[in-house]
């Protein structure tokens, strides 16, 4: 038995266990094998089924998916596959400039050249290029309360995949409570701090960065906010506040917005955020 017909009976195999249609071994048409996205109970007759099923339904870790001898099931093992490729792509992939035109975003850059740069230097994706300084400086705009950004970091797919929701939600959501919004714009390759420098550049209260989450085999299209107020040279972690987890299983893009709004709200009278902004709202409480 040669490869060819390994990877045939593989093939017909998958599509017997997932209900899909045999394929037309006359044509000779590449073959494109749809996966459900709905949980599988790979488990031959379990002990407790419902067991099973309960941990499904609150978590995404791959459980009862079942096995053959000592190896994951077929129908597992290439979902690993595509699930581990999206997370590669995720990272690897750029916004596309389609998508930025479409939002109405400008597109900065950082001293991170390339990926590589991106990933082994990590102060070069927390400073501006001199170019995207320069421009900022002539058409940023400037002395707003707020001003958002929003990053690849390590997920170009959590970015497309949630600010078209999210931005106008947020946008929307701060106007009603008539705080000033600067222009948005994109940072392409951005970290975290670069919000400090952009902060000291257009002269705003309070920044906040939508970034791309480092994906995992689960989802990649996590996003997270980080906000931070008037940022300066002594300024640490803990005087940021983030939240995680913003993707269509988590906290959803536009349950994101308005929740983002009034917690930006609540920054700006309290002239601070992380754990100082903790510490408030707990005594107020």
């Amino acid at each position: 038995m040669d490869i060819q017909e390994i990877v045939q009976r593989v093939v017909e195999e998958v599509k017997k266990n997932m209900n899909l249609p045999k394929a037309d071994t006359d044509q000779k048409t590449e073959e494109i094998i749809y996966f459900p996205e709905e949980r599988i109970q790979g488990v031959d007759e379990p002990h407790n089924a419902a067991s099973i099923e309960r941990a499904q339904s609150i978590t995404p870790a791959r459980i009862g998916i079942g096995r053959t001898g000592t190896r994951m099931l077929t129908t597992s093992y290439l979902q690993f596959l595509i699930d581990h490729a999206a997370a590669q792509d995720a990272v690897s992939r750029d916004v596309s400039d389609d998508f930025l035109q479409n939002m109405g975003l400008q597109k900065l850059e950082t001293k991170a050249s390339d990926m590589k740069s991106y990933l082994m230097d990590l102060d070069s994706g927390r400073k501006l290029s001199d170019e995207s300084v320069k421009f900022l400086e002539k058409n940023g705009d400037k002395g707003k309360e707020v001003q958002i950004i929003i990053c690849d970091g390590l997920s170009s797919s959590a970015v497309e995949a949630n600010v078209v929701d999210l931005l106008p939600a947020l946008i929307q959501g701060l106007k009603l409570k008539n705080i000033s919004v600067a222009k948005p714009f994109f940072i392409k390759r951005g970290r975290v701090w670069v919000q400090d420098e952009v902060a000291a550049i257009v002269n705003c209260d309070l920044v906040i960065s939508l970034i791309g989450e480092r994906p995992g085999l689960n989802t990649d299209e996590s996003l997270s906010a980080y906000m931070i107020y008037r940022p300066t040279e002594k300024t640490v972690e803990a005087d940021r506040t983030v939240i995680s987890n913003i993707h269509k299983e988590g906290l959803t893009s536009l349950e994101a917005g308005a929740y983002l709004s009034d917690l930006i709200e609540q920054m700006l009278l309290a002239k601070c955020t992380g754990v100082s902004f903790a510490q408030q709202r707990s005594f107020n409480m």
